[in-house]
């Protein structure tokens, strides 16, 4: 499962919360026993973070978060990270959309080193809103529309729905009573996103029947978060 993480921080303070969580919150919290997947500067807003982390289970999330939480890392940095936020409970809690869609699939191992230059990458990340307690968007999504993105483009690194279960943290508060998709896709820059976008909307059943039948479905018109990658950032 994961957490979708959206701060607000307080003007001009995003770089030096990257910094800072870069070079102490990284390793870290994964030696909690969960993943740091990915980190963004958003590109719509200069003072908002952006980013995810997983966990193999809830049993999991409660024990790494409380480990972390109640321990000497977030004793010593966690205020001065505070400090530069106005706002962290924008959060979706997510999980696989279903059985055959991926996860995201990134290696610890692979996390470039503290000072690592940002890489020049366009992460998007989709999410569709749909009345709780309604499967038929997130069908949509899934069976018609995952397929024709994997055929127009590259393929989605994840496709991710809401988790249901009980916040078993409420110290950390989750987005309650949601029924989201996100789907995040990287690219080597903007215009490459635009392309694909373009690709999907020239096939005829996806713009005259399955784009039309989402939005049918949809509680709100869907957000793309426009994201940058930070230099340690396994999403790229």
């Amino acid at each position: 499962m994961v957490e979708l993480r959206q701060y607000t921080l307080l003007p001009g303070r995003r770089d030096e919360l990257i910094e800072l969580f870069d070079r102490e919150l990284v390793e870290t919290q994964e030696a909690t026993g969960m993943a740091v997947l990915g980190q963004f500067r958003d590109l719509d807003d200069p003072d908002r973070f952006v980013w995810l982390r997983g966990f193999r289970d809830m049993a999991a999330r409660h024990r790494a978060l409380t480990a972390f939480y109640d321990g000497p890392v977030w004793a010593e940095h966690g205020p001065r990270a505070n400090a530069t936020m106005a706002d962290s409970d924008d959060v979706l809690l997510l999980r696989p959309l279903s059985d055959d869609t991926k996860g995201l699939a990134v290696l610890p191992s692979e996390r470039p080193g503290i000072g690592a230059a940002a890489p020049n990458r366009f992460v998007a990340a989709t999410v569709w809103s749909f009345a709780p307690g309604r499967d038929k968007g997130r069908t949509l999504i899934r069976d018609q529309l995952l397929p024709v993105l994997r055929e127009t483009g590259p393929a989605p690194l994840a496709a991710l729905t809401t988790e249901t279960a009980h916040n078993t943290f409420p110290r950390l508060p989750v987005r309650a009573g949601e029924n989201a998709v996100v789907v995040l896709t990287s690219y080597a820059d903007e215009r490459a996103h635009q392309r694909h976008l373009t690709e999907v909307r020239a096939r005829t059943f996806a713009r005259e029947a399955i784009l039309p039948a989402i939005e049918r479905e949809q509680t709100a018109a869907p957000r793309t978060l426009r994201l940058a990658p930070t230099g340690r950032s396994l999403i790229a």
